[in-house]
């Protein structure tokens, strides 16, 4: 933050001798691309930032090579240098938009939900209200995950069974919860484990563990490997609760694991998932968040991730449930996004 205000503050005095020395023609210091040469350009972006941290997770992950693709296409297309920044992922970076140590994040809807709010794990914060949407990326699914013999076909079959539901704290660990509640269960009511997913798919190899809920895009690598070695079964949500869940949770969708994602899983499963999105600083310009978005959603074929292949432009709302920046909204009102 130092850094930045050292810079910010050079930048404007180099700015003001500029326009000194032009007779305060300034016209050609705002290098925010568009090539359109917008009268509103110069003001609307004044206070904007001349360099963008985006930040994304952890670099094994697909937020960070995901995010530094952006990067690119945000420093070519709108005339900033953006920069991807490896962090701890999607509660972290809402801290981070707060604090200004990042314009741009990668987060989980119901992540973003939860700070807006000042609930969950957001409670002793308070509620975190400098951001706004930009837009919805794919999906994150929900998995709940158990062996083939476990006897376990339902969610409702879960009761008294050992059932992990993720770190403390976690993203995933909300999503069990909501999806227990759809079923009338709450934590009591299993032999409640929080562990990490590795640890959860050793423990259901090892027959230590019944079930586990995982929160991510598919196919997800641990499951991958559980299915090669004993196998798995993944538990459906039915139609009637998928339905009750999104009306109480709005940042949730509706999604389908296809058959054959995983070896043992020949049909069809149905779910649901919560989006992964990207956060602006809504102190941003309309004019900045416009072009930045643009150069996202115009140019996915372009972000050198496979990831990347789902995100659709017509899905960019979907599961959105907080407020969208000006700036992306004038895009997508543009393009005829819903």
């Amino acid at each position: 933050m130092k850094k930045r205000s050292l810079f910010v503050s050079l930048a404007l005095l180099l700015s003001m001798s500029l326009l000194s020395a032009c007779g305060g023609g300034g016209g050609q210091q705002n290098n925010a691309g568009g090539g359109g040469g917008e009268a509103q350009q110069p003001a609307a972006s004044a206070n904007d930032p001349k360099q963008l941290i985006i930040a994304t997770g952890g670099t094994g992950g697909t937020y960070y090579p995901l995010g530094g693709g952006m990067a690119d296409q945000i420093t070519k297309n709108v005339g900033v240098t953006a920069t991807a920044q490896s962090t701890g992922a999607s509660a972290e970076n809402m801290r981070l938009i707060r604090d200004q140590g990042a314009d741009i994040a990668f987060t989980q809807s119901d992540i973003a939900e939860y700070a807006n709010k000042g609930t969950a794990m957001f409670e002793q914060d308070g509620k975190i209200e400098t951001f706004q949407a930009i837009g919805a990326l794919y999906n994150e699914t929900i998995q709940i995950v158990v062996s083939p013999d476990s006897g376990i076909n339902t969610v409702a079959d879960l009761k008294g069974k050992r059932v992990s539901v993720g770190a403390p704290g976690s993203g995933t660990e909300k999503n069990a919860e909501q999806i227990l509640e759809a079923y009338g269960l709450k934590f009591e009511d299993v032999q409640l484990q929080r562990l990490s997913f590795a640890d959860s798919a050793k423990a259901i190899q090892d027959g230590q563990l019944d079930a586990a809920f995982q929160t991510a895009g598919t196919p997800t690598a641990a499951i991958t490997e559980l299915a090669a070695t004993k196998g798995v079964k993944i538990i459906p949500v039915d139609a009637d609760k998928i339905d009750a869940i999104i009306a109480k949770y709005p940042f949730y969708t509706k999604d389908t694991i296809p058959g054959n994602t995983y070896q043992t899983v020949s049909q069809d499963v149905t779910t649901v998932a919560v989006k992964s999105m990207l956060v602006v600083r809504s102190d941003l310009s309309e004019d900045l968040v416009y072009k930045i978005t643009k150069s996202i959603y115009e140019n996915v074929d372009k972000l050198g991730h496979a990831k990347a292949k789902e995100i659709k432009l017509e899905n960019a709302l979907s599961g959105v449930s907080l407020p969208v920046h000006p700036g992306a909204k004038k895009f997508f009102d543009e393009k005829g996004v819903k």
